[in-house]
């Protein structure tokens, strides 16, 4: 069978776009392909993705995560830090894509990125131009720019209907993180 690498998005205001990136992962592990998940703002805190992955990738090697960002940005934080952790979130993210070493690889969160201006759209697109034929590439976090969702094979948008945060409920560890 051919397979033809896709460009997908998971994007919108509801919660569950690396949630479902994660359940692409497993699909894909599970059906032997070497998938990378690199997340461009986690890190710096352990959340339940990181050890599910980093458990089922000592298995055989084909499913591996990085949290490569800093966190959520506070308003008191130096900007500058944060925009050197997405640039070289970017690189890294290019020397991946070109190195044939993986059938998906899921750039986590590189659209908040691009909103947040640590990184731009441009840089996002010059980096899908690269994309080997037949790798898959998945971009998640809300407000995919238009161009992102004009270039992409296939775009789910994840929509919030109720959260429990309305309601003043902190996020649930296991369930949120």
């Amino acid at each position: 069978m051919e397979t033809k690498g896709l460009i997908l998005v998971h994007t919108g205001d509801g919660k569950g776009k690396t949630t479902a990136g994660l359940g692409l992962a497993l699909r894909a592990w599970g059906s032997g392909l070497r998938v990378l998940i690199l997340q461009f703002i986690k890190g710096g805190w352990k959340y339940g993705e990181l050890e599910a992955v980093e458990r089922i990738g000592q298995l055989d090697g084909r499913i591996e995560i990085r949290p490569l960002g800093l966190g959520l940005m506070r308003k008191d934080e130096d900007r500058e830090k944060h925009i050197r952790a997405a640039a070289e979130a970017l690189q890294e993210a290019e020397r991946e894509l070109v190195s044939g070493e993986y059938d998906l690889i899921i750039f986590d969160e590189i659209n908040y990125a691009v909103r947040f201006g640590l990184i731009t759209i441009e840089e996002v697109m010059a980096l899908l131009d690269k994309k080997p034929e037949r790798l898959h590439v998945l971009l998640t976090g809300r407000d995919a720019r238009p161009e992102l969702i004009e270039r992409a094979d296939l775009v789910t948008e994840m929509k919030m209907v109720k959260h429990p945060y309305q309601q003043g409920i902190k996020a649930q560890q296991g369930i949120e993180f």
